[in-house]
């Protein structure tokens, strides 16, 4: 017979029975915070979202019963609450502690891992102990407001309101409010966060003046030795006014960020603030109460509100969507302007892109060549690397300046474009207008079309410059260059027999980062006001004159960003291959323009002595390498989008019935614009 050894389960009542009966072991435990999270964990369900509301009913009932349970888990609780500061949890719990992003997500991330552990005599340890699951304030706030009551009175708490001596609850309260306010008014008069807002420089700043305004009430309270005040005091209805007026400071600076460009540092700034302001319109409330009620109320939330913020203060996921919020939607709104350059109208337009990739076309096939002839050069991987990296970035750029177009840059601009489109639709149907999603549809189709034809002239171009470069080399100096190279440029385009599914995902990635680059080179350049300083430079007026400086100012402004990205996005893609030897991992990149050059090298290297199957394969993989291509930076620049603007992804659903919709109605507007007969 075997026995088996099941652990017994432990009841509330058995665990009453064991600490606060006549005994009471819970004298020894007096100074720690075991029984407390032993008596916490009764309560806490294993999934938050399956239990709807947690009851205290057995524990009241047993306090109700037994006087000595209830006094003794009173005298425990006010032993290990009592003298305790909270102050810190307040003024710091949950708010940027830096203006450095990065800075402020390796020490939650730390803090994740290896828990902050505070000084005993502070509440924060306590929480720390207790309260140490995310997930608590979930909970806790499902019980019943009644019941918390019924316990706060059993348990005998004193109110927030009892005590305004020094170490009191309600003197840490005010302390935190000072200081809270105290650092808002400090970081918002900096020089990069006044700069953002110059309609208040000639206005009475409303952080200055709540500052004046809370010290007044504050010693006021002090001198009257008064523990709250009236809802209808005329101090505290100010305060309400000049905290709103400082919150639409914050929101101002925000909306001109549209205007003057923005930084990560002064966006984090101003986040800080913001929440440091919220933080303040929770915690003001908590000083006024009416004559005869509220003080328990008060004392409840309070406590409440410190178990919250606690919890929350490692969030590292709300602090990366709030703080990229706003720079990912001016990184957008750069490339949607961008991208509307990349969607076509009408028939002029059409063709006028295709003329446009074409010229793509042309310049990617010479780039095909040079790369195979810098592939013969004898040097390190690292030098492979520059060689190709400078011939792809050099290309790119030529490209971007003389007007031309890659057809896989489009998806990363056009996407953000779409996304504006949408807000427009969203706008018109919340409005009750039916046509909103069907507008969206047909601009989906300029779109999708702008995007088909310009893949059809870099691919149909690319091809025959390449093959047309390589016979003149064989015929010139008498050298196949693609000779011992056709084997590996052929096979390398089968998504069968080669990865190059993953290795177009990764250029994929690439051209996504190469738009983000873009709008961020944009968005600092107009927050440094690079483009005036060039105009007003004087050394530049002086030996050029001052047209000469607008003209080349303004050529900066729309140029430069563009540049830059392609510039680093040739370097992604001339550099993975050789990153990839280094580790020791299989990683390059496919694109499809070039795989159309590479298919035609590879074709006349092998004097056209190539399989059905291989050049089936080849053909098929240039059409699977655009797809992915398209798919993965139009995906991501979609995501990235719609995150900046905040819109569900739940709107995908609706949109996508609009496309297919219109779609089955009009499918050849999809491929090409509407041919008009002439009359």
């Amino acid at each position: 017979m075997k026995f088996s050894k099941t652990k017994a389960v432990i009841t509330l009542s058995d665990f009453f029975k064991l600490n606060f009966d006549e005994n009471s072991l819970w004298e020894y435990k007096a100074d720690d915070t075991d029984l407390l999270t032993e008596l916490v964990a009764f309560f806490r369900p294993r999934d938050v979202n399956a239990v709807p509301q947690v009851s205290l009913k057995e524990l009241l009932q047993l306090l109700t019963e037994n006087d000595r349970y209830c006094n003794g888990l009173s005298l425990y609780l006010k032993g290990i609450l009592s003298d305790k500061k909270f102050s810190h949890i307040l003024t710091d719990a949950g708010i940027l502690t830096d203006a450095v992003f990065f800075f402020e997500v390796r020490k939650r991330l730390f803090a994740k891992l290896l828990p902050d552990q505070p000084l005993k005599d502070t509440l924060e340890y306590v929480l720390n102990q207790v309260f140490y699951v995310k997930t608590d304030p979930v909970w806790i706030n499902t019980i019943p407001q009644e019941q918390l009551e019924e316990l706060f009175d059993l348990l005998k708490f004193r109110t927030l309101y009892d005590s305004a001596e020094s170490n009191s609850p309600l003197a840490e309260l005010v302390f935190a409010i000072e200081v809270l306010i105290n650092r808002i008014t400090g970081r918002a008069l900096e020089s990069e966060v006044i700069q953002m807002v110059p309609e208040y420089e000639n206005l009475e700043s409303p952080f200055l003046a709540l500052q004046k305004e809370f010290a007044a009430m504050s010693q006021k309270l002090l001198e009257e030795n008064r523990k709250y005040v009236s809802p209808n005091d005329i101090g505290y209805r100010q305060l309400l006014v000049l905290r709103g007026q400082c919150a639409d400071y914050v929101k101002a600076a925000f909306k001109n960020s549209e205007k003057y460009g923005i930084s990560i540092r002064v966006n984090q700034s101003l986040l800080r603030i913001r929440q440091q302001l919220d933080r303040i319109a929770v915690l003001l409330p908590l000083l006024v109460i009416d004559e005869t009620d509220g003080a328990k109320k008060d004392t409840i939330s309070l406590a409440f509100n410190l178990i919250t913020y606690n919890c929350d203060k490692n969030n590292v996921r709300k602090l990366i969507n709030e703080s990229t919020q706003l720079i990912s939607y001016e990184i957008t709104q750069h490339t949607a302007d961008t991208g509307e350059h990349y969607i076509t109208k009408d028939r002029k337009e059409y063709f006028r892109m295709f003329w446009n990739a074409s010229g793509g076309g042309i310049i990617v096939g010479i780039l095909c060549i040079i790369k195979v002839l810098l592939s013969k050069i004898d040097t390190s991987a690292f030098g492979h690397a520059f060689y190709y990296s400078m011939n792809y970035a050099f290309g790119f750029i030529a490209i971007y300046v003389l007007g031309f177009t890659l057809a896989t840059k489009q998806p990363a601009m056009t996407a953000s474009a779409l996304v504006r489109a949408l807000e427009k639709s969203r706008k018109m149907q919340q409005e009750g207008e039916e046509e909103g999603h069907l507008s969206f549809a047909i601009f989906f189709a300029r779109v999708f079309r702008s995007q088909f034809i310009a893949f059809v002239g870099n691919v149909i171009v690319a091809f025959p410059v390449s093959l047309l470069g390589i016979w003149a080399i064989d015929r010139i100096f008498n050298y196949n260059i693609a000779l011992t190279k056709w084997f590996h440029l052929m096979e390398d385009l089968s998504p069968v027999h080669s990865p190059a599914i993953f290795h177009s995902a990764i250029a994929g990635v690439f051209l996504f980062l190469s738009g983000i680059i873009a709008g961020s080179v944009a968005n600092r350049d107009k927050y440094r006001h690079v483009y005036y300083r060039i105009q007003e430079h004087p050394l530049l007026k002086k030996s050029f004159g001052r047209i000469k400086a607008q003209k080349f100012a303004k050529l900066y402004e729309q140029k430069y960003a563009g540049v830059v990205s392609n510039f680093w996005f040739g370097v992604f893609m001339g550099s993975t291959a050789s990153i990839g030897f280094f580790l020791g991992l299989d990683l390059d990149i496919r694109h499809i323009t070039f795989a159309s050059g590479n298919l035609a090298l590879g074709l006349y290297g092998a004097n056209y002595n190539v399989s059905t199957d291989m050049i089936v394969w080849g053909i098929i993989g240039i059409g699977v390498i655009g797809l992915v291509n398209f798919l993965v930076s139009f995906g991501l620049s979609m995501g990235l989008a719609f995150r900046s603007r905040n819109i569900p992804l739940s709107e995908l659903r609706p949109i996508s019935k609009a496309i297919w919709s219109y779609f089955k109605k009009k499918p050849g507007s999809f491929f090409f614009p509407n041919f008009r007969a002439a009359k």
